[in-house]
């Protein structure tokens, strides 16, 4: 029997799970399939958050041929193959799982068939295409990116499969707790395959009452997907809880606490949201106090998604430790969330002439550029004259702490150039 994440793919754009962006009326990839305009395409995101579905979804909706290769293990003789059958059956839409292993050879094979239309090409990849592929094909492609799912899309998948009749688990008398539906949906982090795998483990490998009702607990999703529930909480507000205590553990720079509520989140196997919210940390509340300490942290990130658990703890308490006790700083933040509040208020004016482009024909006789001073030219590379537009020219948004040797340096500076502005 193939796995249930599988035999839930959707066959039609309406069936897809969370992706809205993409796929909803009026989005781009509904539009494309409305009018009949594929293009090829690269999607790139999470595993299990859904780039096959989205290709299945296309190929269903369009009724073109649909076939599916990985570029690191799939040879140049099945490109071939799959090149043959657009000639007869005129266009085939070929989804290319790993896009991003994709070799030279199979390259230079694909490219006049994606310059014909003979394929449509849909490549599928975790890394980020403007970076890892090459600019032959990404010039031939459009990009998009699959986001992950949210919790709400994962509950309503899990719904799907367990109603479904046909290529779900419809047939079987399923009661899947509360507690157990809440922990699968959050514990997979917006990897639906993952979530429809454990379900589905869960569902088979439990025997029914004898009324012929398959109960699935807590503790039964717990030991399906290997990650613990961080206590039992039928409110589901635990998790948060543990990881708001985490920042504010941090950010209060008790350390035993911090390293307490992270010991919690790495048994639970909630290695994800350590991660996030390490790295958040670090640049909302110790920032400019420490940058070095900010530039650690995510040195200590890299190394644990490298090594996974349970060895990532290692390098996450040391970052733990060291942001615990480093100066703190929310000046960043604080200055451009005040700058947003202008720009979202609608407190802004017109680019200063000096500063606007001037490397178009025309642009002299509109004023553009004229007056602009290139500080490079001057002692110190400073020269004064106006950057804000007119309406804010005296605005400051930036207010230095003075809890460490590094922002009360950069305090100075920002105090003396403001001083010569003036």
């Amino acid at each position: 029997m193939k796995p249930l994440a599988y035999r839930m793919r959707p066959k039609k754009l309406e069936d897809i799970v969370g992706q809205q962006h993409l796929v909803a009326p009026g989005k781009i990839l509904a539009r494309m399939v409305a009018a009949k305009l594929l293009s090829s395409m690269i999607l790139y995101g999470p595993p299990g958050t859904g780039k096959t579905s989205i290709a299945s979804a296309i190929a269903g909706s369009t009724k073109y041929a649909f076939r599916m290769l990985n570029a690191a293990t799939d040879s140049k003789k099945e490109l071939e193959m799959v090149a043959e059958e657009a000639k007869i059956s005129g266009t085939v839409i070929l989804l290319l799982d790993e896009i991003h292993r994709l070799t030279k050879p199979k390259q230079d094979f694909l490219l006049p068939h994606l310059e014909k239309g003979s394929i449509i090409l849909i490549g599928a990849t975790t890394e980020n295409p403007y970076i890892t592929i090459n600019p032959a094909i990404r010039s031939r492609t459009q990009i998009f990116e699959v986001k992950p799912l949210t919790e709400e899309d994962i509950a309503q998948a899990i719904k799907r499969a367990l109603t479904d009749k046909e290529n779900g688990l419809g047939e079987q008398n399923v009661v899947l707790t509360d507690e157990a539906r809440l922990h699968l949906t959050r514990v997979t982090h917006g990897d639906l395959r993952s979530a429809l795998n454990g379900l589905e483990l869960a569902v088979m490998s439990t025997a029914p009452d004898d009324l012929g009702v398959i109960t699935i607990d807590l503790q039964t999703i717990e030991e399906c997907v290997q990650r613990k529930a961080l206590v039992q909480d039928k409110d589901g507000d635990a998790h948060y809880d543990v990881i708001s205590a985490f920042q504010k553990s941090i950010r209060g720079s008790d350390t035993d606490a911090a390293l307490h509520y992270m010991a919690r989140l790495l048994e639970a196997g909630d290695l994800p949201s350590v991660i996030r919210r390490l790295l958040t940390i670090a640049y909302e509340d110790i920032g400019l106090a420490n940058p070095n300490a900010c530039s650690h942290a995510v040195q200590a990130i890299t190394a644990a998604e490298k090594i996974g658990l349970p060895e990532a703890r290692i390098p996450l308490a040391q970052a733990v430790i060291e942001l615990c006790l480093s100066p703190k700083s929310n000046s960043a933040i604080m200055a451009i969330d005040a700058a947003l509040a202008d720009v979202r208020a609608g407190n802004y004016g017109d680019v200063p002439d000096h500063l606007r482009d001037a490397h178009y024909q025309g642009a002299k006789k509109l004023g553009r550029g004229i007056g602009y001073k290139y500080p490079h030219d001057y002692p110190h590379g400073w020269v004064k004259q106006q950057y804000l537009p007119d309406k804010l020219k005296n605005k400051h948004y930036y207010a230095p702490k003075d809890n460490s040797r590094y922002e009360k340096a950069l305090q100075e500076q920002y105090e003396r150039l403001n001083k010569f502005k003036s």
